[in-house]
């Protein structure tokens, strides 16, 4: 009488060495995923924020961000003073500007640093809620951009640029964008350029019809980033998943040699009859 042999049990199936390597590659991945949810986990918190009230410190704009550099989110809104002088017939109107909840425009300029090399800031000087004021102001601007001076204001990142609007004049802005500004600035040879621009405090070179433009202090940001919290734990996930899947395709392996030797010993016992 031929003895029949027993299904394997689950522990029997995953102590083979097929599946125990399956298992530390799955370890080996799972290390990897803690790493990254560990290394998310650390940037999540930052653990030396702006000191309260930072923004409204006064400080040169070399000591905040160089030429071409990208403005970091903590230093956006930063006050800053830079002198130098605004070229002439770079005075430019840029709308859907809101001040106060008022849309209207801006006036902005080129600004040319005092930098050993050709640097130049873009700068918002004021607003107006009426083109035609918003137009004599750069005009009159552009014939007399006035002399040397030390301008203080709000550093703000670039908005990027954007096509005009449907039916607009090619020349209509609707984002203040230095890279925009700068196809249509003059004297660009060899020019370095800041990504931020500036908006300008109350003062020069205001004239005729124009406002201060109203730049309220950046809020306050936590010191907790929760988007990278949540990546920590999706992380975290992933790593528990790749022990999951080694489980899982160890049991349907498994179940698949019991229902093959199942299905062997029903035959023999049909052959038998």
């Amino acid at each position: 009488m031929t003895t029949e042999p027993f299904p394997p049990t689950l522990r029997e199936v995953m102590l083979r060495p097929w599946w125990l390597g399956m298992l530390v590659f799955a370890l080996v991945v799972a290390a990897v995923f803690a790493w990254l949810g560990q290394w998310q986990l650390g940037r999540a918190i930052d653990t030396s924020p702006p000191a309260p009230g930072a923004t409204e410190q006064v400080r040169p704009i070399a000591e905040i961000t160089e030429p071409g550099a990208y403005l970091p989110e903590p230093l956006v809104g930063q006050r800053v003073e830079v002198s130098g002088s605004f070229v002439a017939d770079d005075f430019l109107v840029v709308s859907s500007r809101f001040n106060d909840g008022r849309q209207g425009y801006w006036v902005t300029g080129q600004f040319r640093t005092d930098a050993a090399t050709p640097t130049s800031l873009a700068v918002a000087v004021g607003w107006t809620d009426d083109r035609a004021v918003a137009d004599a102001a750069a005009s009159a601007l552009n014939a007399d951009p006035g002399g040397a001076l030390t301008l203080t204001g709000r550093l703000i990142a670039d908005e990027g640029p954007m096509a005009p609007p449907r039916g607009a004049a090619p020349t209509e802005m609707t984002r203040m964008s230095p890279a925009a500004l700068l196809s249509w600035w003059h004297d660009t040879d060899e020019l370095s350029v800041y990504r931020p621009y500036l908006v300008a405090d109350a003062g020069e070179p205001l004239v005729g019809g124009l406002v201060a433009i109203d730049s309220p202090a950046p809020a306050e940001g936590s010191a907790i980033n929760w988007l990278n919290i949540f990546y920590a734990v999706e992380w975290a996930i992933f790593a528990g998943f790749a022990f999951y899947m080694w489980y899982r395709l160890a049991r349907d392996a498994w179940e698949k040699e019991v229902e093959a030797l199942e299905e062997e010993q029903a035959a023999r016992a049909r052959e038998t009859v």
